[in-house]
């Protein structure tokens, strides 16, 4: 039964993420983008990572969403026309994007001799080097202090992308706002 909603969580979350990325309309690519965070937390809870399930749906589906659906709408993204592939470099980077994508799929098939063992590490060695300080966990003090310790560097990294995500979007609409201001003085 596992396998089964396995295969079916697998195929919503590649057909949302296909549709995310071929859809003209940047709400609908949104929503779809939504199913697949959901479609994601379903395989956590596959897992057993419950923990990790239910910030995907808040954090990610939730907060971050809302967040894209208001830049979306604060920059009338649906009054202009798109057409994606008319663009060279769009072209060039979606032929080298598919590319990077058969290669790792063609490597995994066939052979992942080269590929390590990911196994269960501590978050860190006690300095004395009696033992371990914190055994890797599924409780949430252990990915707290992962992330906070091991990992502070690329959620400060993450935090202040999404800061510059906000502020290119305040400035891209307070010149769209004076050019239309123009428009209605002339």
């Amino acid at each position: 039964m596992i396998d089964i909603l396995f295969y079916v969580f697998s195929a919503i979350v590649l057909i949302s993420a296909f549709v995310m990325v071929v859809s003209t309309n940047a709400v609908n690519a949104a929503m779809a983008m939504i199913v697949s965070f959901v479609g994601t937390a379903a395989l956590f809870v596959l897992l057993e990572a419950y923990f990790l399930a239910i910030i995907q749906v808040l954090v990610y589906a939730g907060a971050v969403m809302v967040l894209f659906l208001f830049i979306i709408m604060l920059l009338d993204g649906d009054s202009t026309e798109k057409n994606y592939f008319k663009d060279k470099m769009t072209v060039a980077s979606s032929i080298v994007g598919f590319s990077l994508v058969v290669v790792l799929v063609c490597s995994a098939f066939l052979g992942g001799e080269h590929i390590p063992d990911p196994g269960l590490l501590p978050v860190f060695e006690n300095p004395t080097g009696e033992g371990v300080g914190m055994p890797f966990t599924t409780s949430s003090k252990s990915f707290g202090y992962s992330l906070f310790t091991k990992y502070m560097l690329p959620f400060q990294l993450a935090g202040f992308l999404l800061l510059a995500a906000m502020v290119g979007v305040i400035v891209v609409s307070k010149k769209h706002e004076e050019a239309d201001e123009l428009k209605i003085k002339d």
